[in-house]
């Protein structure tokens, strides 16, 4: 399959269908050649413009999808279409079903530790005998993320999946993600408070019109509320900018304080895990 990607918002993102990306992760499980997941939506675009090192961890994604609706729209205004939305959660769950029948081990790091529980729990009842080779929580310090990495290693898992939020979820793929050894990475976000029960994902027609947002906003709309404001008033503004002045491809700049989010990583260190 030819890989064709549009630039969008400095970004570029491929324009894949759900389909498309599950054939490329099982492509990766067969080779074992890992490939790492990114996605996007309307308030990373926003975040990425004014963090680096989010936007570095994004940088290094085999693969960047429109996790979000109105990126789509965007993408079709721009005259640079993607074909449809891929949700990071849709992923998530068609890979659980794909590690199931093919008799795939998984590795989970995010969320508290009583909603990491429960969705251990929702996990073997719904795909009973999936192999869960290494879980923990997201909680952890920073000093503790590369023994994590080790361990996440030694467990042999063929999918990792972090239930965290924005950047430290790409942060930890991009420092950590090419030293696993595990062939598909995936950062799911909140994906893991939805399939532990604690918060309600959108009906259908919401997600299809684009409303996923408005959905959750009602569920906590005094934590919400101006966060989706300033952030979708902000992506409008970004696309209107987009559609006079596109932006130039995002890239790493040698000899600054915007390397790699690699290379901010201990030699030692890194090598601690490479050897394990």
């Amino acid at each position: 399959m030819q890989r064709q990607r549009q630039l969008l918002f400095g970004m570029y993102m491929d324009a894949m269908r759900m389909d498309d990306v599950i054939e490329r992760c099982r492509a990766a499980l067969s080779t074992r050649r890992p490939i790492l997941l990114g996605v996007l939506n309307a308030a990373k675009i926003v975040e990425l413009h004014r963090n680096k090192v989010l936007r570095e961890s994004l940088l290094e994604c085999d693969l960047l999808l429109a996790d979000g609706q109105s990126v789509v729209w965007a993408s079709k205004l721009l005259g640079k279409p993607l074909p449809e939305r891929v949700a990071g959660i849709d992923i998530f769950t068609r890979l659980l079903f794909l590690a199931h029948r093919d008799d795939r081990s998984i590795a989970l790091l995010g969320a508290k530790p009583e909603v990491l529980k429960e969705m251990r729990r929702v996990i073997a009842e719904r795909f009973p005998g999936l192999k869960i080779a290494y879980s923990h929580h997201g909680y952890y310090e920073a000093a503790e993320a590369g023994q994590i990495a080790v361990d996440i290693k030694a467990s042999g898992a063929d999918m990792l999946f972090l239930g965290m939020t924005s950047p430290k979820k790409e942060i930890f793929l991009g420092s950590y993600g090419s030293s696993l050894n595990v062939p598909v990475l995936h950062g799911v976000g909140g994906s893991f408070d939805i399939i532990a029960g604690l918060t309600k994902r959108a009906p259908p027609a919401w997600q299809k019109a684009g409303m996923e947002w408005a959905y959750r906003l009602l569920q906590e709309p005094r934590r919400l509320w101006w966060r989706y404001l300033k952030t979708n008033t902000s992506f409008v503004q970004l696309t209107a900018r987009e559609m006079l002045h596109p932006a130039r491809a995002f890239r790493f700049v040698a000899n600054r304080n915007v390397a790699p989010v690699r290379s901010r990583i201990p030699d030692a260190q890194l090598r601690s895990i490479a050897d394990e």
